[in-house]
């Protein structure tokens, strides 16, 4: 079974669009943004990360995300732009979070370890730092879900190995769009050197 593992540790994340919950608490689908999409994907891309999953449970919605992601990988867009092609290339759609966790389980013969994030996580918390050092140091995969709306369900929260901590802003605000916390984590996370 060794001999099957990977040879490093690998990264993947997913934009989490249900189960989320809304600013009133109450469990939601949330709609793909296409802005998301793009600057997750260039992220993604820009940092090494093995895959990027969209997941949405609407049918419409992910049609509407393949269509996006089509343009960028054979359409006009691929010859446009192909440094952006190279991006949309890390970009999977899944219609549930299971159906990720089966493939990265496939891929790499072992089950991934699941860190949610969140702006108002409370008790024991995984750093930034302590994240970076696992990656680095040990052969696992890593699936690191980012919610939208305001913030992944409790039953997705529950489930997971670990919680990330917070980014914590100056004077304690810390209303970040997804993007924009996807790329102050990514960076806090991952060596590039």
């Amino acid at each position: 079974m060794r001999d099957r593992l990977p040879k490093a540790s690998k990264l993947y994340i997913a934009l989490l669009h249900y189960p989320v919950i809304n600013k009133d608490g109450k469990v939601v689908a949330t709609a793909i943004a296409n802005m998301d999409v793009h600057d997750i994907a260039r992220l993604a891309k820009t940092y090494g990360v093995e895959t990027f999953y969209l997941v949405n449970p609407i049918e419409a919605q992910r049609h509407l995300a393949g269509q996006i992601i089509d343009h960028w990988r054979k359409g006009y867009g691929a010859t446009h732009n192909p440094f952006r092609k190279d991006a949309f290339e890390k970009v999977e759609i899944k219609s549930d979070l299971g159906e990720v966790v089966d493939e990265i389980r496939a891929l790499n013969h072992c089950k991934p370890q699941i860190i949610v994030t969140g702006a108002n996580f409370q008790g024991e918390l995984l750093s930034c730092r302590e994240l970076r050092e696992a990656i680095k140091s040990n052969y696992l995969p890593y699936l690191l879900i980012f919610g939208t709306g305001s913030g992944i369900a409790g039953e997705i929260v529950n489930q997971a190995d670990y919680r990330l901590e917070s980014i914590r802003g100056k004077d304690g605000y810390n209303h970040l769009a997804v993007r924009s916390a996807v790329a102050v984590i990514l960076d806090r996370i991952i060596d590039i050197t």
